[in-house]
Protein backbone atom coordinates (compact mmCIF):
# COMPACT_ATOMS: atom_id res chain seq x y z
CA UNK A 1 0.00 0.00 0.00
CA UNK A 2 1.60 3.40 -0.65
CA UNK A 3 2.31 5.67 1.58
CA UNK A 4 2.65 9.09 -0.40
CA UNK A 5 -0.53 11.04 -0.90
CA UNK A 6 0.16 11.36 -5.45
CA UNK A 7 0.65 7.43 -5.10
CA UNK A 8 -2.43 6.90 -2.60
CA UNK A 9 -4.68 8.90 -5.43
CA UNK A 10 -3.13 7.39 -8.88
CA UNK A 11 -4.36 3.77 -6.65
CA UNK A 12 -7.57 5.10 -6.89
CA UNK A 13 -7.80 7.22 -10.28
CA UNK A 14 -6.51 3.86 -11.71
CA UNK A 15 -9.05 1.17 -9.89
CA UNK A 16 -11.59 3.95 -11.41
CA UNK A 17 -10.20 3.83 -15.09
CA UNK A 18 -9.67 -0.03 -14.80
CA UNK A 19 -13.01 -0.53 -13.88
CA UNK A 20 -14.49 1.78 -16.64
CA UNK A 21 -12.53 0.23 -19.25
CA UNK A 22 -13.82 -3.59 -18.39
CA UNK A 23 -17.12 -2.54 -18.41
CA UNK A 24 -16.73 -0.01 -21.79
CA UNK A 25 -14.75 -3.60 -23.29
CA UNK A 26 -17.76 -5.65 -21.95
CA UNK A 27 -20.36 -3.90 -24.08
CA UNK A 28 -18.38 -3.69 -26.94
CA UNK A 29 -17.98 -7.50 -27.01
CA UNK A 30 -21.82 -7.94 -26.62
CA UNK A 31 -22.82 -5.74 -29.77
CA UNK A 32 -19.98 -7.02 -31.91
CA UNK A 33 -21.77 -11.01 -30.59
CA UNK A 34 -25.20 -9.34 -30.93
CA UNK A 35 -24.57 -8.54 -34.65
CA UNK A 36 -22.70 -11.89 -35.04
CA UNK A 37 -25.71 -13.39 -33.90
CA UNK A 38 -27.71 -10.93 -35.72
CA UNK A 39 -25.99 -12.22 -38.99
CA UNK A 40 -26.34 -16.10 -38.36
CA UNK A 41 -30.27 -16.08 -38.15
CA UNK A 42 -30.13 -14.48 -41.44
CA UNK A 43 -32.35 -11.35 -40.38
CA UNK A 44 -30.72 -8.52 -42.70
CA UNK A 45 -33.21 -5.45 -40.95
CA UNK A 46 -31.53 -6.42 -37.42
CA UNK A 47 -28.44 -7.32 -39.04
CA UNK A 48 -27.82 -4.03 -40.47
CA UNK A 49 -29.02 -2.38 -37.12
CA UNK A 50 -26.66 -4.46 -34.87
CA UNK A 51 -23.70 -3.89 -37.33
CA UNK A 52 -24.34 0.12 -36.86
CA UNK A 53 -24.47 -0.48 -33.25
CA UNK A 54 -21.18 -2.86 -33.09
CA UNK A 55 -19.30 -0.20 -35.35
CA UNK A 56 -20.34 2.68 -33.22
CA UNK A 57 -18.69 0.47 -30.30
CA UNK A 58 -15.57 0.12 -31.85
CA UNK A 59 -15.23 2.80 -33.09
CA UNK A 60 -15.56 4.80 -29.43
CA UNK A 61 -13.14 1.66 -27.99
CA UNK A 62 -11.03 2.62 -30.91
CA UNK A 63 -10.68 6.63 -29.58
CA UNK A 64 -11.04 5.76 -26.06
CA UNK A 65 -7.90 3.78 -26.49
CA UNK A 66 -9.83 0.24 -25.34
CA UNK A 67 -8.39 -1.44 -28.45
CA UNK A 68 -6.00 -0.66 -31.55
CA UNK A 69 -7.26 1.04 -34.35
CA UNK A 70 -6.62 -1.64 -36.82
CA UNK A 71 -8.04 -4.48 -34.53
CA UNK A 72 -11.47 -2.23 -34.97
CA UNK A 73 -11.28 -2.56 -38.43
CA UNK A 74 -10.75 -5.60 -38.79
CA UNK A 75 -13.52 -6.64 -37.25
CA UNK A 76 -15.61 -3.95 -38.78
CA UNK A 77 -14.38 -4.78 -42.20
CA UNK A 78 -15.26 -8.97 -41.28
CA UNK A 79 -18.81 -7.82 -39.68
CA UNK A 80 -19.41 -6.23 -43.08
CA UNK A 81 -18.70 -8.85 -44.94
CA UNK A 82 -20.69 -11.45 -43.55
CA UNK A 83 -23.54 -8.95 -44.16
CA UNK A 84 -22.56 -8.02 -47.75
CA UNK A 85 -22.72 -12.21 -47.98
CA UNK A 86 -25.94 -12.13 -46.39
CA UNK A 87 -27.94 -9.28 -48.60
CA UNK A 88 -26.36 -11.15 -51.74
CA UNK A 89 -28.18 -14.67 -50.85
Amino acid sequence: MPNIKSAIKRVKVSEKRRLQNASQKSALRTAVKTAESALNSQNVDSAKDALVAATKKLDKAVTKGLIHKNAANRKKSRLAKKLNALTQA
